[in-house]
């Protein structure tokens, strides 16, 4: 058929066809549609031109409505059809109240929408919020985003909440002066009828040249789409998500009276017990409470989904998926704190910095397995001297808290280190060196770990001892004891180790965080970034593989020319590029697990690449 269809020009097959489908009860929509609107253009015709009686008239709406579900899948059936359902509504409205439309196929608003409001103007009545939400849902210059489509049901709730904090009266609007008139064009394009509404045998005002309702309706709209952002976002990650504690959980507080959850006041005191016992918690603990399960992998994506979760219940957890240099591991715990700012995306420069120095300070102070009083002291206080507003503060102690409980990594350390310019690698040694001296004691242990770091810079290890003399020299003596007059004979005190510093070192060990803040800050940036896109480099591997070191970037190039590597051929081409096959295999898994949630490659009959990822790296041939 056609897609203009004419009785008289139809082939014999197709009019037998066309009334096979009439006589077999017009209720296959295997037919072609075309069967379907030449039969459409009689009822039309019959409606709008012949004018039957109220039943008759009735008896075609109902089987225009009939045959718009029976072909629904088609999109001129579902729009000219509906066109004329809404042409025809106010001529059954004593029979079948007009309704509001939230959609449109035409693009326009539809003809009882703009009878029904221009009704209630006309009346000196003001537009409610299913009203207002009606114009918004059909008028051609509003439009929604992703989070009014995926979370419906929540836009629609949070819509009328605002409106009726905005407009608890309603919306008034000015009477327009031009009166409603439609014209109907039929879809078989024989005819056009002037449609002329009334009510109360008075004419409508068209509301459709109106400017206020549009404005007052997107306003209302975008601020509810983006308070569901968050939820909606969760959604597209999750499609299955939804009537989950985490999801629950991100719905703004305004709407958690009209979407109760006993699960999440569960959760919330749960938390609470946590805290009170002293905030740690298991990683995976916290996601099976949010989740209902027990999962085998935790990716940042995952992380941040349970931090946001969290936060509108008015608690934090630490290590920040979003801002912490690294992230906790499966086997790891978590901090859990009070939290009664919910905003986890917009921090202050002086919050990054604080915590680029104390993931410094804390890989330190762990470094001879004990952490002194005074070490604590030392990042203690770099978080009071800092001007920050108190949720920060709170952050930062939190993060602070998690670090000292949990063994550094120092794969993630060597990663944000490996590329620094001389001048940075310099502001680095004084700060390093300044934390060890913190506690007045260089452990052996300390030294071994200011050597993994020097390595990590590429500076030679002889000079972190040449480091160390210095600022040791530098300094005035440590008044360990002070001396006393003592009898002949008496036994000497043992030495007392200290357990806070003077103000002396501690403006030293202040000037020198001070000076290596801001170069740190953009050393972690491109770790800590949410959409992990690197500043451009010039080395071409770092072009397609951001994120990796020219090393191991050059590596996972080779490494994706096949799908299955043996254990010898892998182990080759790791020592080919200079690496370790094992530590090779667990920094490409780590970087692929930040940006993927997976890893590229897995140990199968010795080594497979996720073709899934292989195919997202982009690669040039």
């Amino acid at each position: 058929m056609p897609y203009w269809p004419s009785y008289s020009e139809m082939s014999p097959i197709a009019r037998g066809t066309y009334l096979d489908w009439l006589a077999s009860g017009r209720n296959d929509a295997r037919y072609d549609a075309g069967y379907m609107f030449l039969y459409f253009y009689g009822l039309e015709r019959r409606f709008f031109v012949d004018k039957p009686g109220m039943p008759e008239k009735l008896e075609i709406v109902r089987e225009v409505e009939r045959l718009q579900a029976l072909y629904s899948e088609n999109h001129s059936a579902r729009r000219y059809l509906g066109l004329f359902l809404e042409a025809a509504a106010p001529f059954v409205e004593d029979e079948r109240p007009l309704e509001l439309a939230f959609g449109s196929e035409s693009g326009e608003l539809p003809l009882p929408v703009k009878i029904l409001l221009g009704t209630t103007i006309a009346e000196g009545g003001r537009l409610s919020s299913e009203q207002l939400l009606s114009f918004w849902y059909c008028h051609p210059e509003c439009y929604g985003r992703t989070p009014a489509q995926r979370c419906a049901e929540e836009f629609r709730a949070l819509f009328g909440l605002k409106f009726n904090e905005k407009h608890p009266d309603g919306l008034k609007l000015r009477k327009p002066k031009r009166d409603l008139k439609v014209t109907y064009r039929a879809a078989s394009s024989e005819f056009e009828v002037e449609l002329l509404p009334k009510a109360n045998g008075q004419p409508i005002p068209d509301i459709s040249s109106l400017g206020t309702p549009v404005t007052a309706a997107k306003s209302i709209a975008d601020d509810a789409i983006d308070e569901l952002d968050k939820l909606s976002r969760y959604l597209g990650r999750n499609p299955e998500g939804r009537g989950s504690v985490e999801a629950h959980a991100l719905l703004p507080p305004a709407l958690w009276p009209l979407f109760p959850s006993a699960d999440l006041e569960e959760i919330r005191r749960w938390a609470h017990g946590i805290i009170d016992g002293g905030g740690l918690v298991p990683l995976v603990d916290l996601i099976a409470k949010l989740e209902g399960s027990v999962p085998d992998k935790i990716g940042k994506k995952q992380l941040v989904s349970a931090a946001d979760a969290l936060a509108q219940l008015g608690i934090g957890f630490s290590p920040d998926p979003r801002f912490a240099p690294r992230g906790p591991k499966i086997g790891d715990p978590v901090m859990l704190f009070e939290q009664a700012d919910g905003d986890l995306e917009s921090v202050s420069d002086g919050y990054k910095k604080a915590l680029t120095e104390l993931t410094v300070g804390a890989f330190i102070a762990h470094a001879d397995n004990e952490i002194a009083p005074a070490e604590r002291m030392a990042l203690q206080r770099l978080i009071d001297d800092k001007p920050l507003n108190e949720a920060e503060r709170n952050r930062l102690t939190a993060n602070l808290a998690w670090q000292l409980s949990v063994p550094p990594d120092a794969r993630g350390l060597r990663k944000s280190l490996q590329n620094v310019s001389p001048a940075e690698s310099g502001a680095i040694r004084r700060a390093i060196v300044a934390m060890v001296h913190a506690d007045n004691v260089v452990a052996a242990d300390e030294v071994s770990a200011i050597e993994k770091i020097y390595k990590f810079l590429g500076i030679s290890e002889a000079e972190v001892y040449s480091d160390i003399h210095a600022l040791s020299a530098s300094d005035e003596p440590v008044t360990l004891l002070r001396a006393q007059p003592a009898e002949p004979g008496e036994t000497i005190p043992a030495e007392a180790r200290p357990d806070f510093l003077d103000s002396g070192r501690i403006a030293s060990i202040r000037q020198d965080t001070e000076r290596v803040s801001s170069v740190l800050g953009a050393i972690f940036a491109s770790d800590i970034d949410d959409d992990l896109d690197d500043e451009p480099h010039d080395d071409v591997q770092q072009h397609v593989l951001p994120g990796l070191d020219p090393v191991h970037a050059g590596f996972v190039i080779e490494l994706v020319t096949r799908d299955q590597w043996s254990e010898v051929e892998f182990n080759m081409l790791a020592s080919q590029h200079g690496l370790m096959a094992a530590g090779g295999l667990e920094t490409i898994n780590e970087w692929s697990f930040s940006r993927y949630d997976d890893a590229l490659i897995e140990e199968y009959e010795g080594f497979e690449l996720n073709t899934d990822i292989v195919r997202q790296l982009q690669l040039p041939a």
